[in-house]
C-alpha cells in the first residue's frame, strides 16, 4: 500500500516490517497513536525475508524464538523443530501480520531515505526514496542489527561472467547450483549453514576461508506433540524464565565453577555431554568461560579435537581449527559442517595464507592459485549495529548527523541502547549497547518495544513535548558498558561484534553484556523514577525535567 500524501502527519513513524517493527506498530496502534511503518523490501520478514541461502536457521531453539505479548498468539502457532528454518519463520511473520491486521498500516518496497529533527515544531520529517515526505512527533528504528550487507570491494567483480549472491541478498526463486562450479567466500555463521547443503547439489565447491569458526552441533529434531502440548501448556512460566535469564535463552550455565576446577578427565565429561545434547549452550559449560582465557582454552581444545575426530585429511583439519577465545566471535550451530570436508568434490582454501587479489571473468585468483568458477557466494556477514543506521540521513538537533556523531573515532555512544543524546523523541529498538545479538532477539526486542511504548504513551498522559536522553546519562551508560565488555575476552579479539570486519570502522562492542534479565531491571527503573537520565519538556509550561 502506497500514500505520497506530502502532507501526512503521524505520531510515529517506525523503520522496517520485521520483528521490531511489526511489535511497535502493533504496541502503539493499539494504544491509539497513528503510527506506519515503512519496509524497504516487499513485504513483512525483516532479515528473515532477505536470508534466504541454503541452510538458512536460526541457533534460537523455535519454541523461545517468538513474540510473547499474545497468550492467542502462542497458542495457535506450533513449531515443527527444535531450530526453524527461514522458510518457517519467515510463515509465522506473515501469520503474525495477517492475525492483527499490520500491513494496512505498513507502506512496502519503499526505503527512508532521511529523519531530520524540526527543532522549532518538535517533529521528525521524514523523506522515502520514491519523494514521499511526511512528519511524525516519534522517529522509531526497528532496521535490525544484521540487515546492512557486506560486500567486499574485490577488483575485478564487474569482470566476473558467472552469477554471484551475497547470502544476506538472496534471490526469492531457486539458485540451480547442479553440475556448476561454486565457490564461497567466508566460514561465519551463514557459510557454515550453507557450505553443507550448497556441496550436496554442486559439483565441486571450493570454500575460501580467512579465519577457521569454532562450530558446535545444532542435533536440530522434529518436535513431539507431547512435547508441544506441555511447552503451550507452561509458557507462562518460559515466559518469565527467558525475560530474566543471562541471554533471553532456556539454558542457564551448567557447571557453576571454574573449568579449572575439574580435572582434564572430568572436563572432557561434561564438554562430551553438552557437545552431544547440541545448541548454544557449550559456552555455558562452565561460568568462567567468556571472563578467564585459561578456562577458555579448555573448550577451544575440545572442539579442535572434535574437528580431528571428524576431519579425515590431516591437513585439512588443521585449517579448520580456530585459535582465538572460544565464543569471543559469534558461536555457530552447523548441521554436519565439519563432516562436509570429507567430501570428494569439496576443496579448503587458506585466504589468510594465500589471500584473493582479484575476482577473474572465469572464477577468482588467489596470491597462489587461480579457481574456476561458475558461482561466487559471498557469505561475508554485514556492517553489523550501527551500519543499518547509517543507510539513513538521521539529523539531531543543530542538524547534527547521526554517523558524525558516532565517527569521532570513539566508541558509539547511546543512552540504554534506546536513545541519543541531542536526538529527541527518537528511540531504537535493539540499538548499540543494548543486549541485542548477544541475547535470543524476541526477547530482547519485546523488552525495548514494551519500555518504548510505555514511555510514549506517558509522555501523552503527561503532555511532554519532548524527551531526550542528558549526556551525562549517555556517557555514563556507554561507561558502564565499556567496563562490562572489557571484563570479557570479547574485547581480546577482532570480530563483526566489534566492527572490525569493516576496513575503517571505529573498534568496539557496542553490546551491553551485563545480560537481559540485568537490563530490563535497569530499564525498569530508569521508568520509575520517572524517566531518570532523559530531560522532558512539557507541552504546556515548557518547563525542562532531567
Amino acid at each position: 500500500m502506497n500514500n505520497t500524501n506530502q502532507n501526512m502527519n503521524l505520531d510515529a513513524v517506525v523503520v522496517g516490517a520485521g520483528f521490531s517493527g511489526l511489535y511497535m506498530l502493533y504496541r502503539l496502534r493499539e494504544a491509539g497513536f497513528s503510527i506506519r511503518a515503512f519496509e524497504a523490501a516487499a513485504d513483512v520478514g525483516g532479515v528473515w525475508y532477505a536470508n534466504r541461502y541454503p541452510g538458512a536457521r536460526c541457533d534460537s531453539e523455535s519454541i523461545i524464538y517468538n513474540y510473547t505479548f499474545s497468550q492467542e498468539l502462542l497458542q495457535e502457532w506450533t513449531w515443527t523443530s527444535r531450530y526453524p528454518e527461514q522458510t518457517e519463520i519467515l510463515s509465522y511473520l506473515n501469520y503474525v501480520a495477517d492475525k492483527f491486521d499490520l500491513r494496512r498500516d505498513i507502506q512496502f518496497n519503499t526505503r527512508i531515505t532521511a529523519a531530520h529533527y524540526d527543532e522549532v515544531n518538535n517533529r521528525w520529517r521524514i523523506q522515502m526514496d520514491d519523494g514521499t515526505r511526511l512528519s511524525a512527533k516519534y522517529f522509531i528504528t526497528g532496521v535490525g542489527c544484521l540487515s546492512a550487507s557486506n560486500v567486499p570491494n574485490f577488483k575485478g567483480l564487474d569482470r566476473f561472467e558467472g552469477e554471484w549472491y551475497h547470502t544476506g541478498r538472496w534471490p526469492h526463486e531457486k539458485v540451480d547450483l547442479k553440475g556448476k562450479r561454486v565457490g564461497v567466500i567466508g566460514t561465519g555463521s551463514s557459510g557454515i549453514q550453507s557450505i553443507p547443503v550448497i556441496a550436496e547439489e554442486a559439483e565441486h565447491l571450493t570454500v575460501f576461508q580467512r579465519t577457521p569458526a569454532y562450530s558446535t552441533p545444532a542435533r536440530n529434531y522434529r518436535y513431539d506433540p507431547e512435547f508441544i502440548r506441555e511447552t503451550k501448556a507452561n509458557y507462562n512460566a518460559i515466559k518469565q524464565q527467558i525475560r530474566w535469564s543471562k541471554m533471553g535463552y532456556l539454558h542457564k550455565v551448567i557447571n557453576d565453577r571454574s573449568a579449572l576446577d575439574d580435572t582434564p578427565e572430568e572436563r572432557l565429561q561434561e564438554y562430551e555431554k553438552v557437545w552431544k545434547k547440541g545448541g548454544l549452550g557449550f559456552s555455558q559449560t562452565y561460568q568462567d568461560l567468556m571472563v578467564d582465557g585459561t578456562a577458555n582454552e579448555t573448550a577451544g581444545e575440545f572442539i579442535r579435537s572434535k574437528i580431528d575426530e571428524i576431519v579425515k585429511e590431516p591437513k585439512v583439519a588443521e585449517k579448520l581449527k580456530p585459535t582465538y577465545y572460544y565464543a569471543a566471535k559469534r558461536p555457530v550451530l552447523d548441521t554436519n559442517y565439519y563432516e562436509t570436508y570429507n567430501r570428494e568434490n569439496v576443496s579448503l582454501v587458506d585466504v589468510k595464507a594465500a589471500p584473493i587479489v582479484e575476482i577473474t571473468s572465469k572464477g577468482l585468483r588467489t596470491s597462489e592459485a587461480e579457481y574456476k568458477l561458475d558461482v561466487i557466494v559471498f557469505a561475508t556477514g554485514y556492517d553489523a549495529m550501527t551500519g543499518p543506521l547509517f543507510k539513513i540521513d538521521i539529523r539531531g538537533k543543530g542538524g547534527i548527523a547521526l554517523k558524525d556523531k558516532w565517527a569521532d573515532g570513539t566508541q558509539t555512544r547511546t543512552y540504554l541502547g534506546i536513545a541519543n543524546a541531542g536526538f529527541p523523541n527518537m528511540f531504537m529498538i535493539t540499538g548499540p549497547q543494548s543486549p541485542s545479538v548477544l541475547s535470543n532477539m524476541p526477547v530482547s526486542i519485546e523488552q525495548h518495544v514494551e519500555w518504548i511504548g510505555d514511555c510514549i504513551e506517558f509522555l501523552r498522559d503527561h503532555e511532554v513535548e519532548t524527551i531526550e536522553a542528558d549526556v551525562e546519562a549517555e556517557d555514563a551508560w556507554s561507561n558502564h558498558c565499556s567496563e562490562l565488555a572489557d571484563a570479557t575476552l570479547m574485547t581480546k579479539v577482532d570480530s563483526w561484534y566489534t566492527g572490525a570486519n569493516i576496513e575503517g570502522k571505529a573498534r568496539g562492542l557496542l553490546i551491553y553484556v551485563g545480560g537481559v534479565g540485568e537490563y530490563r531491571k535497569i530499564c525498569n527503573e530508569v521508568a520509575d523514577k520517572g524517566y531518570e537520565g532523559f530531560s522532558l519538556i512539557y507541552s504546556t509550561s515548557k518547563e525542562t525535567v532531567s
